[in-house]
């Protein structure tokens, strides 16, 4: 039987990851990704929760609704990637030094 804890502790490793990934990459693509991973340990977590709650399904719900937000801050990021590549010809965020006001 997979209990709880487990649960929770594989969140805490996709979190884990996800930050790692968002300290060490210059890429604003793997940024994305390492944000998507956390986005996914929270969901994890939240179905976890809902799993073990015998009352009613709230953490399926808030779930879904993480999922929607997800996919959302995806296209958003997207867009303003591709935006920012057309205007620098790069991703590194480090080099991009002013937007346009």
């Amino acid at each position: 039987m997979i209990t709880l804890s487990n649960f929770l502790l594989i969140g805490a490793g996709l979190f884990c990851i996800g930050i790692y990934i968002i300290l060490s990459k210059r890429n604003a693509i793997q940024i994305l990704i390492g944000i998507e991973l956390i986005i996914n340990s929270a969901i994890l977590n939240l179905v976890a929760f809902g799993k073990y709650d015998k009352v009613n399904n709230a953490g399926q719900a808030f779930a879904l609704f993480g999922i929607v937000l997800a996919a959302a801050a995806v296209a958003v990021a997207l867009a303003i990637i591709l935006n920012v590549y057309r205007q620098y010809k790069t991703i590194d965020p480090s080099k991009v030094e002013k937007l346009k006001g």
